[in-house]
């Protein structure tokens, strides 16, 4: 018998113990990397490091500054934290733990029952977070027998799992346990404890942050930055999905198969139409607002939004003009280059600021001003007559990533500037410990839209979302505290409905593509989705920018 295996790390021929680990191998490779090695890419497929390696297998490794090898460090630290929450406060305690949104650089999670969360609670749990650290435990992994997996989740006291695996059609539930404590994680994991040593925790309104380090400094852990109005933005999204009884995908999927869902879109949607009229409302009782500055990151629904503000502009007796920051490209050949040479249409100085400025200027001097277009397919700016002069009713809405950065605005006085944070802020959770990251959301969102309207495929799509997300980082987020108002475009239903226009389009991803590992991801996570048909949503909706069929020609 052989019990020499063969592998290929890195495209270097390696002979190896037939029953080796990845985590054997990438020890040994370790000081070939700047980070912590947490996952290997074995054959175009992601593997965690504590499998066996098989023969004549092809393999890379993943670390904690990859994408998928971050996900998997914050996976983790959310077990670690769940483990020393049960060894401070009790085998109950880690099963009141909710895991909400993203806050600064951490995530917000709150105790149900717990109406705030002491310093000294944080600190004991801290401190059994660092010992379990320190004794490096393994982070086993098991599949379990989805009706086992039912049973197991309801003995702990796990509701929302219970209910989550109740409608999955797989015969499978992968676990993992830590130090004797349970639970299932949507995604990898690290191998073991002994790699979850950067964290820290803050109380912070009525729980705490789990603050971790960044994808771009992943050992280091940054100061506590919460931002207060889109924290309450998000709470309050919360608060209403709890209010309606629609917090986990268990919960959105008792709603559809009870013939419930109707309802809840309708509400959702109504809940929407109100916040719009009410901003509406909060610029028309301020007759110095004329420059209506719309900003949100890829997908979060600007364009139906602008719309959909403009007819209650209207309603409250004013007359709207769109703007598309887009006219105001400067010509391609002008257009400032990334790093790598290639045209970077995200940055600021992407757009004619000095025209943008003077153009706004003369007319809220009341002036009459050509504005611009922009011709996409020759890459230069043209004139076609479009003349405008405002009047006392007039306001202009002005769309664009740029739109809350007084970079672009310099010269417009901030008095006549009313500015809207617009983002698709996911309120919905897996189960009480799997939150949904916004961003997956906003990438369903995109990779539907970009099939249906600029013949984007799938893998495209996926291949381009990290420049997008850079792109946002720099230029979209760190203004979004400076908006007047911010509005959550998330649909508490819709991720049902995306299902049913993304399966295709990431199915089609073939198998060898290096995008073929995230559309898996994506395709595992719709799957714990029943489907929802699009013909229900109604025309004005902002998802109807996504899926087609509104009514904005979007």
């Amino acid at each position: 018998m052989n019990d020499q295996i063969t592998v290929f790390i890195n495209g270097e021929e390696k002979s190896y113990m037939d029953g080796t680990s990845y985590l054997a191998a990438a020890k040994e490779y370790q000081k070939e990397y700047a980070h912590d090695i947490v996952l290997a890419t074995v054959d175009g497929k992601l593997k965690e490091l504590n499998k066996r390696m098989g023969n004549g297998e092809h393999i890379t490794f993943v670390t904690v500054a990859d994408p998928m090898g971050f996900s998997a460090y914050r996976r983790s630290v959310l077990l670690l934290l769940l483990k020393a929450i049960r060894q401070v406060g009790g085998e109950e305690q880690a099963d009141r733990v909710w895991v909400h949104f993203a806050v600064s650089e951490g995530v917000y999670i709150t105790m149900r029952g717990q109406k705030s969360v002491t310093a000294k609670f944080l600190h004991e749990v801290k401190t059994a977070m660092k010992e379990l650290a320190k004794r490096d435990i393994v982070i086993s992994k098991e599949a379990v027998d989805t009706d086992k997996a039912i049973a197991l989740f309801g003995r702990l006291g796990m509701e929302d799992k219970e209910k989550l695996f109740h409608y999955r059609m797989a015969s499978k539930v992968n676990t993992y346990s830590l130090d004797g404590f349970c639970d299932y994680f949507y995604g990898y994991m690290v191998p073991g404890s002994g790699y979850l040593k950067y964290f820290e925790l803050y109380p912070y309104d009525e729980g705490f942050v789990l603050q971790i380090p960044t994808i771009e400094e992943p050992e280091k852990v940054p100061p506590f930055a919460p931002e207060p109005k889109l924290f309450a933005i998000q709470k309050e999204s919360l608060e209403w999905s709890e209010l309606m009884e629609v917090t986990t995908a268990g919960d959105l999927n008792e709603q559809v198969i009870s013939g419930k869902i109707s309802d809840l879109i309708l509400m959702q949607e109504a809940l929407q139409e109100k916040k719009i009229a009410q901003i509406a409302s909060q610029i028309a009782a301020d007759p110095q607002k004329k420059l209506i500055m719309i900003a949100g990151p890829s997908s979060s629904g600007k364009t139906t939004f602008s719309h959909r503000l403009a007819i209650q502009l209207a309603v409250n007796g004013m007359k709207p003009h769109p703007i598309p920051m887009d006219n105001y490209f400067v010509d391609r050949e002008k257009t400032p280059r990334d790093e790598n040479g290639n045209y970077d249409f995200e940055r600021v100085d992407a757009l004619d600021i000095e025209l943008f400025n003077q153009n706004m200027t003369d007319l809220l001097a009341g002036k009459e001003v050509e504005l611009p277009e922009f011709d996409f397919r020759l890459g230069k700016r043209k004139y076609t007559g479009n003349r405008l002069q405002l009047g006392e009713r007039d306001v202009l809405v002005i769309e664009g990533i740029h739109a809350l950065n007084d970079q672009l605005s310099h010269s417009l006085p901030r008095e006549n500037k009313f500015k809207i944070y617009i983002s698709a802020l996911t309120q919905l959770n897996i189960d009480e410990h799997n939150r949904i990251p916004t961003t997956d959301g906003r990438l369903l969102r995109r990779i539907i839209r970009d099939a249906r309207t600029r013949g984007t495929s799938a893998k495209n799509t996926i291949a381009m979302w990290p420049s997008v997300r850079r792109g946002e980082e720099h230029y979209i987020f760190p203004n979004q505290e400076e908006a007047d108002v911010m509005f959550n475009s998330a649909l508490i239903y819709e991720l049902a409905v995306l299902k049913t226009y993304a399966e295709p389009l990431l199915f089609g991803i073939e198998r060898t593509a290096p995008e073929y590992v995230e559309a898996k991801r994506l395709l595992k996570f719709l799957d714990y989705f029943v489907a929802v048909p699009g013909e229900s949503i109604p025309q004005n909706s902002l998802l109807r920018e996504f899926i087609g069929g509104g009514c904005f020609g979007v």
